[in-house]
């Protein structure tokens, strides 16, 4: 059990390094790693397109790649890093969590939602938590580990196959896309389990897999990605300087409901967050040209 108020950062002693995936490596990284299994350097990028932009990670349907060559690559390149435990859904099935089984028997969770205007997936960094928050399950029962690059972008291309293969029904506003475009994931929040900003080298490694274009990694928007930490400063000066246009959020909790109220009010409806005033602050006036905070 984590000590109260302890934050743990240091990975538990005989936790087991996951395998080597092709999502963990950069383009230059990926064809360094074919040419030492004695394959020729273009093959990099055709796993990359299996991969990347057509989810497949089956060898079997790789009938560009001589078979021959499938085996060996699959097993150093694309090994099996998590397992499907169950699936369980709500919302008439717009919604569905997913429990994976990683490679060492660990189990973290990923969470696949639709909306009217967006597809979004909360996916976890962390297989449990070292943050020690007293009201989390996740926290109090501490950290196991932190995950690959792998094991997070893995997460985001099972949702977007069983987006594609239309595995959980609906279909938002924003989908149609010219040509029949299958759906695509809009939105990724790093809101599952664990600190992000605690396993920093492996998340940023993710974002850069996701947003890197077809078919060096998903091709996904800056933009539509939101990274959530319990407020590690250093690390979120940091993640600043990356330069990404991601959205960092900073996750306030508290025991109950009143407390939550007293350190991050909510705003009154029809009151402009800019102007309005916490309770106990001396209240300023709008500067020339801000919006009134008139309802």
């Amino acid at each position: 059990m984590p000590v109260p108020g302890e934050l743990t950062f240091a990975v538990p002693r005989g936790a087991k390094k996951p395998p080597r995936h092709l999502a963990d490596l950069s383009p230059a990284e990926r064809k360094e790693a074919v040419a030492e299994l004695g394959e020729k350097p273009f093959r990099a990028r055709q796993l990359s397109q299996h991969y990347f932009a057509r989810y497949a990670d089956d060898p079997a349907a790789w009938t560009d790649i001589p078979a021959a060559s499938r085996g060996k690559l699959a097993e150093d390149l694309l090994p099996e890093l998590m397992s499907v435990v169950r699936h369980a859904s709500c919302d008439e099935g717009e919604t569905r969590k997913t429990l994976w089984r990683l490679f060492d028997g660990t189990l973290v969770e990923s969470v696949l939602m639709r909306y009217p205007e967006r597809v979004t997936m909360c996916v976890s960094s962390q297989a449990g938590c070292g943050m020690n928050c007293p009201f989390c399950a996740t926290g109090q029962a501490g950290l196991d580990r932190n995950l690959s690059t792998a094991e997070i972008v893995h997460q985001i291309v099972a949702g977007m196959r069983a987006l594609r293969d239309g595995e959980v029904p609906g279909r938002s506003a924003t989908a149609a896309a010219p040509g029949g475009a299958t759906e695509r994931l809009s939105n990724i929040v790093f809101m599952g389990m664990g600190e992000p900003l605690a396993n920093y080298k492996r998340v940023v490694g993710a974002i850069r897999r996701l947003t890197d274009p077809e078919p060096d990694g998903l091709g996904l928007s800056q933009r539509g990605i939101t990274v959530s930490t319990v407020g590690l400063v250093p690390a979120m000066y940091r993640f600043a300087e990356e330069g990404f246009k991601c959205r960092l959020a900073v996750s306030l909790h508290a025991p109950d409901d009143e407390l939550r109220d007293t350190l991050v009010p909510v705003i009154p409806a029809g009151r402009s967050a800019r102007c309005w005033t916490p309770p106990g602050t001396t209240p300023t006036s709008p500067a020339a040209g801000s919006p009134s905070s008139t309802p």
